[in-house]
């Protein structure tokens, strides 16, 4: 198999699969975070200040999935469609949510009654709570594994099979790890007393996350062994365990500090982190069939061509820095305190 510096080409587009949809958890991630906590904000300034703080990026941001998507798709389409098509309905839920949500984000300030705002301010939030649970929810699928069967079609029986125990666990923990990163962004974009309040918001996530991520961790090393295959074949690997751990110490400890600059930058290298954890359980497979480990689905067997790869490799490599020079580009210009004027949702 052709190699391009010592990896072969389905493994390099397994780690740009990986970094898109890392990009797209850190960046997303946070303005899901921001929506979940948007109940919690009962003033009406409180609330358009919290909106406008994802307002100029949130649109922005899911340009990522749609990328990393397409990578998927383009690098090993077998993936794709066992994933989903498998996953069927929680992905349609996603697609629901992200729909619902943009539409809350846009219709809230189009009226001043109290109702409208209300409503919309529901819609925003919940879709943004669920959006974070579903992503863990197909987290957790993936690396339990799912019933695929000869030629990887998916033979699962149950309607709700998606919502195992070990999938809303990982669901939970993603929906935590958000709130905490939303919470931490909101705060370098306000002041005031909703700074105050955020403060203490981000107390109760960053609870919430440790018990979560403690409950799945556990669970994950009782009940899912094949996960820990690869550090018992590789002790050097737990260093990436490690870094995760005190990644994720130095996030409360840099917020009391009010350090949120570099908390947020901890909370964006704990998702890196703990998604270099993912890929290294899973690497080479990609999807786990539960039925037979001969129908698992690996990067070798679901991958396009290599000639396909080589091409794409080279679009990323010119491509890739374009995508991140505007994203810089975007978040330095909104950058600083949230000021609402008469553009302002």
């Amino acid at each position: 198999m052709e190699t391009f510096l010592g990896l072969d080409y389905p493994t390099w587009w397994f780690l740009v699969v990986g970094g898109l949809f890392s990009g797209y958890a850190i960046l997303d991630g946070f303005d899901f975070g921001a929506g979940a906590w948007h109940l919690f904000l009962k003033k009406e300034q409180s609330r358009r200040i919290a909106l406008n703080a994802v307002g100029p990026v949130w649109d922005g941001n899911e340009v990522w999935l749609v990328i990393g998507g397409g990578a998927l798709f383009a690098g090993f389409p077998v993936m794709y469609a066992t994933l989903f098509s498998s996953l069927y309905i929680p992905f349609m839920l996603f697609l629901v949510c992200i729909i619902f949500r943009a539409i809350s984000i846009e219709f809230r300030g189009k009226e001043e009654m109290k109702w409208w705002r209300k409503t919309w301010d529901i819609g925003y939030s919940v879709s943004s709570i669920l959006l974070a649970f579903l992503l863990g929810v197909v987290l957790g699928n993936v690396l339990q594994g799912i019933a695929l069967g000869p030629d990887y079609q998916y033979q699962g029986s149950g309607f709700f099979e998606f919502l195992n125990p070990y999938a809303i666990l990982t669901g939970l923990t993603t929906l935590s790890l958000f709130m905490a990163h939303g919470a931490i962004y909101l705060l370098l974009k306000t002041e005031g007393r909703l700074f105050a309040k955020l403060t203490f918001l981000l107390k109760k996530g960053m609870i919430f996350f440790m018990v979560s991520f403690a409950v799945t961790t556990l669970y994950t090393l009782l009940y899912i062994p094949h996960l820990s295959d690869a550090f018992r074949s590789d002790p050097v690997l737990f260093a990436v365990p490690l870094a995760t751990f005190l990644s994720i110490a130095n996030v409360p400890r840099l917020a009391n500090k009010r350090s949120y600059k570099w908390a947020f930058f901890f909370s964006s290298l704990t998702i890196s982190f703990l998604l270099a954890l993912v890929a290294i359980e899973l690497y080479p497979t990609l999807l786990f069939s539960t039925l037979d480990p001969a129908h698992s689905i690996d990067i070798y067997n679901a991958a396009a061509s290599t000639k396909s790869l080589k091409i794409m490799l080279t679009m990323v490599a010119i491509g890739g820095p374009l995508v991140l020079g505007y994203t810089f580009f975007v978040y330095r210009t909104f950058r600083g305190k949230v000021q609402l004027d008469e553009t302002s949702y």
